[in-house]
């Protein structure tokens, strides 16, 4: 499908521009998932045709508008398909992550006070179903089977009958998209706070339209846009930067989705698919970078001396001092070295762009060197969530976040928090007047983020003035929730958990000294902290207790691995605050080299 200029138009909602792209796209592939060894499509016709049919039966089982629909599942197809009939029916969508606990859907079922709940799979579902038992919502769809032998007060629905005949619902779809207005919440998106319990971020469709034209903008001005635009989702759609930029982006320029099969497959969907543009955290560019690494070193010699060239050369090209004798090595590569890996993206990649979390400036050096075009990104939920983007016109720098989207406001307050103005920011927080009060200032948004606007107007973030862990993969995690959770085990006295820019959470320990001292006398052994735990027995009582508490953890939150404090954190060793919170920054230097540990062992 061929737009010029997706981001000029302007449409009242989400639903409406769903629809008119479908009405243009027709019989055009939209979705697809990979099924009997083989990519197969749905048109947008089908899916205009299927979002139609479930916005009607949602409306026919009693939902109405502003009611919230809890949906839970991994991306494909039907999550897209949900996440429209929702709006559609005039509903708010509550995403939630596949990797919640029991308790995590609990709070945000009775936070959000949710009447219905779509969910994909049976194994999904057995964490979900005690959670929906005791909530408000008495509605379940299923996209797969879940054989209920007795349904009680929950009604539960099977997804396929209830997708069916929508070209006779089409026309009052369309007319209720119509008829939504660009600052109507269009979902709920669920974010750690530094309290713990996650907060629901009230998107509004104005706030996604916002982002996905400012995307497309940079799109079109920087990169073009061709016939055949295509995304691989792989992110968690229940991730709003997946949301809106691999969701809501795609449909804004009329591109074909489709949906990874996963982190172990990705290399080959990436082969298959060809995509022209791929939004990604991190992590997977440094997994990807160590992968390439090693493959190269197989190969031998020459394409040993070729990747290190390229290397040299890109870094070169980058900081803009290329001299007359590089060129021709440039040259060399352009033909013999970097196809090789273009292919290996699929030979059409226009660009790859990080956020989610902070991107190590030496791995965008490094795909800028071998031939791939690398953009960081900036945002949060609470921004719907892309605030700012690099673009080649302005300028690539990797230690910079880019100039904001368009019709985005950025300024910098006196002590150095980066404010945000627009469309883009939310309409606050679900129920929740106090922290919206905080966050939310005469129209600013207070990101918790340091920083300052270079020269040519990019974002340069330096530090976090929120107390928040985010994670490799771009996660947000509550510390605060965490070492709440270890210290009430006897056996601790104190914690602290780290994780920032890492794949998973370490943890200092300083053991509860009355529990140390009774254990220490049951197994004959010394008192004393410093020979204690180099004994394994002692070290397998803790790691019992880290463990009772990673069981009521979700899988971004527990701690992997642990070792102990040299003493009790103190306000005299200047370990912790006089109102007796901890100074995660003092301890980060203190114990530097024991987390650096960690995560080598």
């Amino acid at each position: 499908m061929k737009l010029e200029n997706p981001h000029l138009d302007h449409f009242p909602s989400l639903v409406a521009m769903f629809f008119d792209r479908a009405s243009r796209g027709g019989e055009d592939p939209f979705l697809w998932r990979k099924a009997d060894r083989a990519w197969q499509p749905l048109s947008w016709r089908q899916v205009a045709n299927q979002v139609a049919a479930l916005a009607h039966n949602l409306r026919e089982m009693g939902l109405k508008d502003g009611d919230r629909v809890v949906l839970v599942s991994e991306n494909r197809p039907e999550w897209c398909i949900a996440d429209l009939g929702i709006m559609a029916a005039g509903c708010i969508t509550v995403p939630t992550y596949t990797t919640n606990t029991e308790r995590d859907h609990q709070h945000i079922l009775d936070n959000s006070g949710a009447r219905a709940v779509i969910v994909s799979t049976a194994k999904l579902a057995r964490t979900l179903m005690p959670a929906v038992m005791r909530s408000d919502a008495n509605i379940v769809i299923s996209m797969e089977s879940l054989r209920v032998g007795q349904q009680g007060d929950v009604a539960v629905h099977d997804w396929d009958g209830l997708v069916q005949g929508g070209e006779a619902w089409l026309a009052e779809a369309q007319t209720r998209g119509a008829a939504m207005k660009r600052e109507d919440t269009a979902c709920l998106i669920y974010t750690s706070g530094t309290g713990g319990a996650p907060r629901g971020v009230m998107q509004h469709h104005g706030a996604i339209l916002h982002n996905a034209a400012g995307a497309a903008e940079v799109l079109v001005n920087d990169f073009g846009i061709g016939d055949e635009e295509v995304f691989l989702s792989f992110l968690p759609l229940s991730h709003a930067y997946e949301h809106s930029g691999g969701q809501f982006l795609p449909i804004m320029v009329g591109a074909q989705i489709y949906y990874s099969e996963g982190l172990e497959k990705l290399v080959s969907n990436i082969e298959e698919t060809r995509p022209t543009i791929m939004v990604v955290v991190p992590r997977l560019f440094e997994v990807i970078r160590a992968r390439m690494i090693k493959s190269v070193e197989k190969q031998g010699k020459l394409a040993n001396w070729m990747l290190n060239q390229a290397l040299r050369v890109g870094e070169k090209d980058y900081e803009r001092r290329m001299g007359v004798l590089d060129r021709p090595v440039d040259l060399i590569l352009d033909k013999l070295f970097r196809p090789k890996i273009q292919k290996r993206f699929g030979g059409r990649m226009k660009a790859l762009v990080s956020g989610g979390a902070p991107l190590n400036p030496e791995i965008g050096v490094f795909f800028h060197s071998i031939g791939l075009t690398l953009l960081q990104g900036y945002g949060q939920t609470e921004a719907g969530p892309v605030i700012s983007c690099n673009r080649p016109s302005t300028g690539i720098k990797m230690d910079t976040v880019g100039p904001p989207l368009m019709n985005t406001e950025v300024r910098i307050a006196d002590d150095g928090e980066i404010l945000v103005r627009g469309e883009l920011v939310m309409n606050g927080y679900w129920r929740n007047d106090a922290e919206t009060a905080r966050v939310l200032v005469d129209g600013w948004l207070h990101t918790g983020d340091i920083g300052h606007i270079d020269e040519k107007g990019r974002i340069v973030i330096t530090d976090r003035k929120k107390d928040l862990i985010v994670n490799d993969k771009g996660d947000n995690v509550s510390p605060q929730r965490v070492e709440g959770m270890l210290t009430l085990q006897p056996e601790i006295l104190q914690a602290m958990v780290y994780g920032d820019k890492r794949p998973h959470l370490v943890g200092l320990l300083v053991p509860d000294p009355e529990w140390m001292t009774e254990w220490a006398e049951a197994e004959g052994l010394p008192k004393d902290l410093c020979r204690l735990r180099e004994h394994e027995k002692f070290r397998a009582a803790l790691r019992a207790a880290v463990d009772r508490v990673n069981g009521q953890l979700s899988v971004i939150e527990k701690v992997r691995k642990f070792d102990f404090a040299d003493e009790p954190f103190t306000i005299e060793n200047e370990q912790m605050t006089p109102s007796m919170k901890i100074r995660r920054h003092v301890l980060r230097e203190v114990y530097a080299d024991k987390i650096a540990a960690l995560y080598k062992a």
